[in-house]
């Protein structure tokens, strides 16, 4: 080793401490080289060598001054310098310096520009996760935008109401105005939805009227739509455009001036003139489709303030409008579903018997917003003496399997009445309870049997009794009100050993009996106590009414239109 070389030490482990600084030395991954107190090179590390661009061992004994140019005179350690590379350029560092045991001096330098790329690849990587977490960011909230659409148009099975949050989620979202327009029929456009982010700037009635009539001879933009062609792209003056054209593409030369039928197309300037009021810019009409089926169009708008659509806003809006579709599908099934319930349960319905002198009547209202039908009846028949019998049940459940349930318990009592007219509504009902029991009719039913006989002297006996049904309301002819509680049991298919009991009364002269399902006292959001007194002070206000006209109204006015409602009523003749 040359003189002025450090001089190493031994270890506990046999090694020396110059066998491992040796080691550490060559192997490092930044610049080492070590001067004399005359500033000649002793030693220099393999790296430094490698980016000094020198052969091994060719530094060694050199004159670091003057090879490398390396004078620290104006710098400081942990500062920048330059080095002079074998070739003669430039090589920027960061260098620091340490003493060496006796004289001399070590140098430790990292490339600079080494150090740049790592801190421009470390800066590319971070700039790369920004934008890779900025758009995960953005997919979620879309996603989570687009389950709000979808929750918004399956949590309700009312397609106007699922249509009128949908509107209000676009805007503004995706518009600055949204309207959604429905075919309904011999070509009616029904406008079912609309909305603005700025409602005071739009002409009152201008979003909410309906579409003129379109035909096959319509070349009106919607028109086009609802007759199965694809989303189309208007622009001011509202000119249709090839779908998916960015805006600031030169319209196609054969779209050229409106043609006329255009011009003298109803449908075409009453959908400009509404695009002129709302004050667009620009428009998307984007069928409403499912397969083959077009259930209308969703109209969305953007203002001169507002960035123009782009092919990303395009693919959403089909997609937004895809999932619409889906809901008025399911809607359309539901209805359907419902439809065939309630025409099933209306034919089942009977036509009430003519008994002279009494004044009969019957009302039923199924649910209006859901398919909640089915299980609700009411009958009325005369037995072979001459008495007239009323019935009043509610099978469990509320789609077409309870209607049908209903139809063959309905039939059943009604034979088993005929075929023992001597019996009393108690016996009826319990062996209607066995019969069930045995035949699986039905799960559970609630039902109300009264008997009616009129006596010689012209007053009228009633016998009643009741399987888990509200009671009967008798209605006296001065107002008076009361219910006939007496003869309660449980329901129909829980114990069909049980005996039911019987219980008679007379009904006085101009006097009402009325039978009823819980639809009409209860609710969500009414419990069965409060709808029990508020039928009562109903009846007493109103109890001069036409007994058909009285079912009516108890039905409109107390109901709860989720929930089928059935009244049959007996209205005894006054005193002559």
């Amino acid at each position: 080793m040359s003189e002025g070389a450090p001089a190493w030490t031994g270890t506990t482990d046999g090694t020396t401490n110059g066998e491992l600084l040796s080691a550490l030395f060559a192997h490092a991954t930044a610049g080492m080289y070590a001067v004399d107190a005359a500033g000649h090179v002793i030693a220099c590390n393999p790296w430094a060598e490698r980016i000094l661009g020198h052969r091994p061992g060719g530094l060694t004994g050199l004159d670091a001054e003057r090879v490398l140019h390396a004078s620290h005179d104006d710098t400081k350690p942990g500062e920048r310098a330059v080095l002079l590379r074998a070739d003669g350029t430039p090589l920027p560092v960061w260098w620091t310096s340490a003493p060496l045991p006796g004289e001399g001096t070590v140098v430790i330098f990292h490339d600079t520009g080494a150090e740049g790329e790592r801190n421009e690849r470390r800066s590319d990587r971070y700039a790369h996760s920004e934008i890779a977490r900025e758009q995960a960011e953005f997919d979620l909230a879309e996603a989570t935008w687009l389950s709000e659409l979808t929750l918004a148009l399956v949590s309700t099975l009312e397609a106007e109401e699922a249509l009128a949050r949908l509107a209000r989620l676009l805007v503004p979202r995706l518009a600055d105005g949204a309207v959604i327009d429905l075919i309904a029929d011999r070509g009616r456009v029904r406008r079912t939805a609309w909305t603005h982010r700025e409602p005071d700037q739009v002409p009152a009635g201008v979003l909410e009227a309906d579409p003129p009539l379109f035909g096959d001879a319509s070349t009106a933009p919607l028109a086009q739509v609802l007759r199965g062609g694809p989303t189309q792209l208007l622009n001011a003056p509202f000119r249709t455009t090839l779908s998916g054209t960015p805006p600031s593409a030169p319209a196609p030369a054969e779209a050229g001036p409106a043609p006329a039928a255009v011009r003298t197309d109803a449908l075409g300037r009453a959908t400009t003139a509404m695009l002129a009021d709302v004050g667009a810019a620009e428009a998307l009409i984007v069928p409403l489709r499912l397969r083959d089926s077009t259930f209308g169009a969703l109209t969305l708008t953007r203002s001169a303030t507002t960035p123009p659509f782009d092919d990303a806003d395009r693919v959403l809006a089909e997609e937004v409008a895809r999932r619409t579709a889906l809901g008025l599908e399911n809607a359309r099934l539901h209805a359907q579903q419902a439809d065939i319930a309630a025409t099933l349960q209306r034919a089942l319905l009977t036509d009430l018997p003519h008994v002279e002198t009494l004044e009969l009547a019957a009302h039923y209202q199924p649910a209006e917003h859901t398919a909640e039908v089915g299980g609700d009846w009411y009958d009325a028949f005369l037995l072979p003496d001459g008495d007239l019998a009323l019935v009043v049940g509610d099978v469990t459940g509320h789609d077409i399997q309870a209607a049908a349930r209903m139809s063959e318990l309905r039939n059943m009592l009604r034979a088993l009445a005929v075929d023992r007219p001597e019996e009393d509504p108690g016996g009826i009902l319990q062996r209607l309870d066995r019969a069930q029991a045995h035949l699986r009719l039905a799960d559970a039913a609630t039902v109300v049997l009264a008997r009616l006989r009129a006596g010689k002297d012209g007053a009228w006996r009633l016998s009643w009794s009741t399987a888990g049904h509200p009671p009967p309301l008798v209605v006296a002819a001065d107002g008076t009100t009361r219910y006939l509680d007496e003869a309660h049991a449980m329901l129909i298919g829980l114990l069909p050993a049980t005996s039911r009991p019987t219980v008679t009364t007379e009904l006085p002269p101009g006097s009402t009996l009325l039978l009823y399902t819980d639809g009409l006292i209860e609710s969500r959001t009414q419990d069965i106590d409060s709808g029990l007194r508020r039928l009562r002070a109903y009846t007493a206000a109103h109890h001069t009414q036409p007994l058909d006209r009285l079912c009516i109204d108890l039905a409109r006015h107390l109901g709860d239109t989720r929930d089928d409602i059935t009244l049959i009523g007996a209205r005894i003749p006054p005193r002559r």
